[in-house]
């Protein structure tokens, strides 16, 4: 066994030592942070040793009926961007399958792909020209057509909207290159052998590509629930004003605005590592899920 081992890291050593960077980067950036995390059970101080309180923090938290908005608002915005931008990368994958070499297939993904590129802070910038009330395009539009302007972007009814259709807008075409990937390694003979046999298009999608793909869309699923409670910090924090905070705050801006704005380091830390917590708990359990009805899991 140990020779077997010997003779793989030697026959893929340069794959390895590609992968060295990357774990030093998780590494530096992800793990060793992590040391950082036991202040949510001390109260730090700046001069001195911190003082070990226990659960002191988590308590605060749990019982500040700031942080239940927070959290129920955090829930609410992952939950719309997951049932509802999370199919539309597939949806995507499988309307580009049908311009396979096109031309017109190339320049239209590329035009898509673009918006992956900006910041948060240009898109914001981008949405809030346009939504704006009463001189922005679309109420320009609305107005056009008999219409009142309406005030998207401090509108408690339509802020969270915005940003399901900013996030769709920016990532769908980025989300959707996996996909296309797993379509293109489809064997063409399949496709060709139910051509002969005389199914259609939406056939051929529901019997060849859709099962062929299934485990790359198992697995990304378990990974985007892993991430479900980073509903956006770039967007809420660029986008959020005083007329929709209430709406719109989440956990990442509230540790933000509690652990860096007013130096409540702990406070902050705790309401971070609540949030990782869940997030272990979701991938785990949906990995364990997935594996009993489909085995396909991440690992």
């Amino acid at each position: 066994m140990r020779s077997e081992t010997k003779r793989r890291l030697k026959r893929d050593r340069q794959l390895y030592i590609m992968l060295l960077p990357v774990l030093l980067f998780f590494f530096i950036w992800h793990y060793i942070p992590m040391w950082g995390a036991r202040i949510a059970f001390q109260d730090m101080r700046y001069i001195g040793a911190n003082e070990w309180v226990g659960l002191k923090h988590f308590k605060m938290l749990f019982s500040s009926p700031v942080f239940f908005r927070v959290f129920m608002n955090t829930v609410t915005i992952s939950t719309m961007k997951i049932i509802l931008i999370f199919p539309l990368p597939i949806f995507l994958a499988f309307s580009f399958n049908e311009l396979r070499g096109s031309i017109y297939r190339n320049a239209l993904q590329s035009v898509i792909y673009i918006p992956h590129f900006l910041s948060w802070v240009v898109i914001s910038g981008i949405f809030i020209s346009l939504l704006a009330s009463p001189d922005g395009v679309i109420n320009q539009i609305i107005t056009l057509f008999g219409g009142d302007p309406v005030s998207f972007m401090t509108s408690t009814r339509h802020i969270r909207w915005v940003f399901v259709f900013s996030e769709a807008w920016r990532s769908i075409g980025w989300d959707s290159i996996l996909y296309i990937a797993a379509i293109n390694s489809i064997s063409q003979g399949l496709y060709d052998a139910a051509t002969v046999d005389g199914a259609s298009k939406f056939q051929q999608a529901m019997k060849i590509t859709l099962p062929s793909i299934a485990p790359t869309i198992i697995t990304m699923f378990i990974l985007n629930l892993g991430f479900f409670m980073n509903a956006g910090f770039d967007q809420v924090f660029n986008m959020m004003n005083d007329a929709v905070i209430n709406h719109v705050d989440i956990i990442d801006t509230y540790v933000y605005r509690v652990g860096l704005t007013k130096g409540n380091f702990s406070l902050g830390t705790a309401a971070g590592l609540f949030k990782g917590v869940i997030g272990i708990i979701l991938i785990l359990g949906t990995d364990k899920i997935s594996r009993k009805i489909s085995g396909e899991g991440v690992w």
